[in-house]
Protein backbone atom coordinates (compact mmCIF):
# COMPACT_ATOMS: atom_id res chain seq x y z
CA UNK A 1 0.00 0.00 0.00
CA UNK A 2 1.52 3.03 -0.88
CA UNK A 3 0.16 5.04 1.45
CA UNK A 4 1.32 2.80 4.57
CA UNK A 5 3.42 5.11 7.27
CA UNK A 6 4.36 4.17 10.06
CA UNK A 7 2.33 5.41 12.89
CA UNK A 8 2.82 7.02 16.62
CA UNK A 9 1.45 4.85 19.10
CA UNK A 10 0.99 6.32 22.77
CA UNK A 11 1.23 3.70 25.37
CA UNK A 12 0.65 4.84 29.27
CA UNK A 13 1.97 2.27 31.43
CA UNK A 14 3.20 2.09 35.06
CA UNK A 15 4.58 -1.69 34.28
CA UNK A 16 7.76 -1.79 33.51
CA UNK A 17 7.28 -5.52 32.62
CA UNK A 18 4.59 -4.79 30.30
CA UNK A 19 6.33 -2.08 29.03
CA UNK A 20 8.84 -4.14 28.17
CA UNK A 21 6.51 -6.95 26.38
CA UNK A 22 4.88 -4.27 24.40
CA UNK A 23 8.30 -3.42 22.86
CA UNK A 24 8.80 -7.01 22.15
CA UNK A 25 5.70 -7.53 20.84
CA UNK A 26 6.69 -4.44 18.30
CA UNK A 27 9.86 -5.29 17.34
CA UNK A 28 8.73 -9.47 17.17
CA UNK A 29 5.69 -8.33 15.00
CA UNK A 30 8.07 -6.25 12.80
CA UNK A 31 5.67 -3.49 13.85
CA UNK A 32 7.04 -0.81 12.27
CA UNK A 33 5.25 2.04 14.33
CA UNK A 34 6.88 4.67 16.17
CA UNK A 35 5.81 3.58 20.01
CA UNK A 36 6.26 6.30 22.60
CA UNK A 37 5.88 5.33 26.56
CA UNK A 38 4.93 7.37 29.53
CA UNK A 39 4.55 6.00 33.17
CA UNK A 40 1.49 7.74 34.52
CA UNK A 41 -1.55 9.78 33.86
CA UNK A 42 -0.10 13.25 34.26
CA UNK A 43 2.71 12.39 31.84
CA UNK A 44 0.12 11.28 29.48
CA UNK A 45 -1.53 14.38 29.63
CA UNK A 46 1.52 16.18 29.30
CA UNK A 47 2.65 14.34 25.80
CA UNK A 48 -0.88 14.90 24.69
CA UNK A 49 -0.99 18.24 25.05
CA UNK A 50 3.14 18.80 24.12
CA UNK A 51 3.50 20.33 27.97
CA UNK A 52 6.95 20.24 29.12
CA UNK A 53 9.12 18.38 29.00
CA UNK A 54 6.67 16.98 26.18
CA UNK A 55 7.11 19.91 23.61
CA UNK A 56 7.83 19.08 20.09
CA UNK A 57 6.70 15.26 20.37
CA UNK A 58 4.55 14.23 17.70
CA UNK A 59 0.59 13.52 17.94
CA UNK A 60 -0.43 10.20 18.42
CA UNK A 61 -2.01 8.53 15.75
CA UNK A 62 -3.18 5.84 18.33
CA UNK A 63 -3.26 4.91 22.32
CA UNK A 64 -2.74 2.39 24.35
CA UNK A 65 -4.39 2.77 27.89
CA UNK A 66 -3.70 0.74 30.85
CA UNK A 67 -6.06 1.51 33.67
CA UNK A 68 -4.44 1.16 36.71
CA UNK A 69 -1.79 4.15 36.74
CA UNK A 70 -0.30 6.27 39.62
CA UNK A 71 -1.63 10.16 39.83
CA UNK A 72 -4.25 10.05 37.25
CA UNK A 73 -5.92 6.44 36.52
CA UNK A 74 -6.86 5.62 33.07
CA UNK A 75 -10.82 6.18 33.13
CA UNK A 76 -9.65 10.04 34.29
CA UNK A 77 -7.34 10.22 31.60
CA UNK A 78 -9.66 8.67 29.06
CA UNK A 79 -12.56 11.09 30.63
CA UNK A 80 -10.13 13.94 30.25
CA UNK A 81 -9.36 12.80 26.50
CA UNK A 82 -12.77 11.86 24.84
CA UNK A 83 -13.48 15.96 26.38
CA UNK A 84 -10.94 17.45 24.73
CA UNK A 85 -11.86 18.71 20.89
CA UNK A 86 -8.28 18.40 19.87
CA UNK A 87 -7.57 14.97 21.29
CA UNK A 88 -11.17 13.02 20.70
CA UNK A 89 -10.29 11.80 17.75
CA UNK A 90 -7.38 9.68 18.69
CA UNK A 91 -8.77 6.57 19.10
CA UNK A 92 -8.19 4.84 22.95
CA UNK A 93 -7.41 0.92 23.75
CA UNK A 94 -7.29 0.47 26.85
CA UNK A 95 -5.26 -2.27 27.43
CA UNK A 96 -5.52 -3.42 31.23
CA UNK A 97 -5.19 -6.58 33.57
CA UNK A 98 -8.50 -5.57 34.98
CA UNK A 99 -11.97 -7.74 33.55
CA UNK A 100 -14.06 -6.31 36.19
CA UNK A 101 -17.90 -5.88 34.60
CA UNK A 102 -17.63 -2.21 35.65
CA UNK A 103 -14.22 -1.19 34.35
CA UNK A 104 -15.19 -2.49 30.73
CA UNK A 105 -18.65 -0.96 31.00
CA UNK A 106 -17.13 2.65 32.07
CA UNK A 107 -14.38 2.59 29.75
CA UNK A 108 -16.93 2.02 26.65
CA UNK A 109 -19.33 4.79 28.73
CA UNK A 110 -16.41 7.26 28.30
CA UNK A 111 -16.10 6.30 24.79
CA UNK A 112 -12.88 4.41 25.10
CA UNK A 113 -12.56 2.71 21.00
CA UNK A 114 -11.54 -1.23 22.29
CA UNK A 115 -11.25 -2.81 25.74
CA UNK A 116 -8.82 -5.37 25.45
CA UNK A 117 -7.67 -7.64 28.51
CA UNK A 118 -3.94 -8.35 28.93
CA UNK A 119 -2.92 -12.12 28.68
CA UNK A 120 -0.39 -13.38 30.77
CA UNK A 121 1.18 -15.39 28.13
CA UNK A 122 3.92 -13.96 26.41
CA UNK A 123 3.11 -15.68 23.45
CA UNK A 124 -1.05 -14.66 23.99
CA UNK A 125 0.31 -11.06 24.32
CA UNK A 126 2.46 -10.97 21.26
CA UNK A 127 -0.44 -12.52 19.43
CA UNK A 128 -2.81 -9.43 20.90
CA UNK A 129 -0.59 -7.07 19.66
CA UNK A 130 -0.36 -8.02 16.45
CA UNK A 131 -4.09 -8.06 16.28
CA UNK A 132 -4.62 -4.45 17.80
CA UNK A 133 -1.47 -3.20 14.99
CA UNK A 134 -3.67 -5.29 12.04
CA UNK A 135 -7.24 -3.74 13.13
CA UNK A 136 -6.32 -0.04 13.95
CA UNK A 137 -3.00 0.09 11.59
CA UNK A 138 -4.48 -1.69 7.95
CA UNK A 139 -8.07 -2.33 8.62
CA UNK A 140 -9.37 0.99 10.49
CA UNK A 141 -9.01 4.61 8.83
CA UNK A 142 -7.30 7.09 11.16
CA UNK A 143 -8.03 10.42 11.00
CA UNK A 144 -4.70 12.83 10.14
CA UNK A 145 -3.13 15.34 12.43
CA UNK A 146 -5.05 18.18 12.50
Amino acid sequence: MPDMHPIEVLLVEDDAGDVLLTQEAFELNKVQNRLHVVSDGEQAMSFLRQNEPYTGVPRPDLILLDLNLPRKDGHEVLSEIKADATLRTIPVVVLTTSEAEEDILRSYQLHANAYVTKPVDFSQFIRVVRQIDDFFVTVVKLPGNP
